[in-house]
């Protein structure tokens, strides 16, 4: 049997590394109340960065913490992309009628009932591949008129949407995905010589991406109805929709108020067509898929796939004029859809916040070390997808989470095996292990955009969803450790 120690020369404060991320999580759980716990994360951390420090500057948690990360480029993504750009549009297909069109004409066809409705958010899920975050939020606004009207319970359409949102963005990777792992590994081991080997090596490990292919399985199964064990609280949440109608838990508090009528801001002379729906988002997926295929990494460095978003939005106002929509209409329509994300803004604000400050008390690092003992070869790829979803869950990013484990992982595992299938097998751990945390973590921007745009109270999306993403985790888990002793 072949060992090997973790690195030890991490930079991290001990204990008190982890325990904001601690308080976040924990308070979420045992309060529900999600703004106060990642408020009171941040302030732990700035707590715990003078204890160490001694300097009483670090208990300025606003200058410290808040003011820089609000002020970054990633919260200014955040704002611009998915929250003003998207909900912008959301607004003017409000106004159009185009988004609620297209579930009737389209989803209606597919969506007969139950089931089908979930199947089809499960396709939508996987059509809109860019990441999670562009899938969580169309996807999610798609499919939640046909899904109430069959009496889906929100936490079943957040679980669907969430577990087909970064999952099956590692499984078809026509994104930014691998152009950013590859500038990470490139020049780690002999295999990556250059980001283009970083790139193919992605491709040719999303065989191996276990939790990923699970968690879209299981997610499909779900959506059909004939997954034999869901957790005992969606499946309360299922019977209630289905015997009562109440899409929503008792206490729940969506972060989007529901609408009593979907038709509420539509403008009554206007017509919708399939093209105010269908133009702006094949424009999206043109843009972002073809700057992939066209320019590969480059292009992705240089942000088409965030312009294609910007394009999506500005079409969606074009085709809104042409049809003959008052300017002042598109122009309303679209700043309502902006005011409409004010709460997820604060909510992703502090996110963005907490994440900041689990990078400057090097948090990853401490996990890392934590299980940095004698690794044996068989047990490694497991360990590693456990590593990361602990890692993911904790900061709430699986980008993030990469950007510290690839490094090391991929060294260490070419230390022990190296076999270019042994990689392909831990390479693909922490694809899926990232990508649990981020799905499942309450502090992650997936798991808040999934909630608020399926109209699902967060933590009970949360709570719903962690007994299906852990069953997929765990058969992933197995399956990585057999492949991994088939190998070795």
């Amino acid at each position: 049997m072949v060992f090997m120690r973790m690195p030890d020369d991490v930079q991290h404060i001990g204990f008190l590394s982890v325990l904001p991320a601690l308080v976040a999580i924990g308070l979420a759980f045992a309060t529900r109340q999600v703004l106060l716990a990642l408020f009171l994360g941040v302030v732990t951390g700035s707590v715990a960065l003078y204890v160490h420090s001694g300097d009483p500057a670090d208990l300025n948690f606003l200058s410290r913490f808040f003011i820089p990360s609000l002020g970054s480029e990633s919260y200014a993504k955040i704002l611009v992309i998915y929250l003003w750009s998207l909900g912008g549009l959301i607004g003017i297909w409000e106004k159009t009628g185009g988004a609620l069109h297209f579930a009737e004409e389209v989803g209606g066809r597919i969506a007969k009932g139950p089931r089908s409705s979930l199947f089809f958010a499960w396709l939508l899920g996987c059509v809109f591949h860019q990441g999670g975050t562009v899938s969580t939020v169309l996807a999610g606004t798609t499919v939640k008129p046909v899904a109430d009207k069959h009496r889906i319970a929100h936490e079943e359409l957040a679980y669907v949407v969430d577990s087909t949102a970064s999952p099956v963005a590692t499984v078809l990777p026509f994104n930014a995905w691998p152009g950013f792992v590859a500038g990470l590994v490139v020049g780690t081991v002999p295999l990556f010589q250059t980001e283009q080997d970083g790139v193919v090596f992605f491709f040719e490990s999303i065989f191996y991406n276990f939790y990923a292919v699970f968690a879209l399985l299981l997610t499909l199964l779900f959506a059909l109805g004939v997954l034999p064990w869901v957790g005992g609280r969606m499946a309360r949440a299922r019977d209630r929709a289905r015997e009562t109608g109440k899409l929503d838990g008792p206490g729940a508090r969506p972060m989007l108020p529901p609408s009593d009528d979907a038709s509420d801001n539509r403008n009554p002379a206007y017509q919708p067509s399939l093209v105010d729906f269908v133009l702006p988002i094949g424009l999206l997926l043109t843009v972002a898929v073809g700057s992939y295929v066209l320019f590969k990494v480059g292009a992705l460095s240089r942000g088409y796939i965030d312009e294609a978003f910007v394009i999506c939005t500005l079409s969606a106002m074009g085709v809104a004029l042409v049809r003959g929509l008052p300017l002042t209409e598109v122009i309303d329509g679209f700043l309502d859809g902006c005011k409409s994300m004010t709460i997820g803004a604060v909510i992703l604000g502090l996110a963005v916040t907490i994440g900041n400050v689990a990078k400057q008390l090097h948090t990853a690092d401490y996990l890392v070390e934590l299980v940095g003992s004698q690794i044996p070869v068989v047990a490694l790829p497991a360990i590693l997808m456990g590593l990361c979803m602990a890692i993911a869950f904790s900061t709430g990013t699986s980008w993030g989470t990469y950007a510290v484990v690839f490094p090391v992982a991929m060294p260490l595992a070419w230390a022990l095996l190296p076999d270019p299938t042994y990689m392909h097998i831990c390479f693909g751990a922490v694809l899926g292990g990232a990508v649990f945390g981020d799905q499942c973590s309450p502090i992650s921007d997936t798991t808040i955009l999934s909630s608020m745009f399926t109209g699902c109270d967060l933590m009970d999306h949360v709570t719903t969803q962690m007994p299906l993403a852990l069953a997929a985790a765990g058969l992933g888990a197995v399956a990585s450790t057999l492949v991994a002793l088939a190998f070795t």
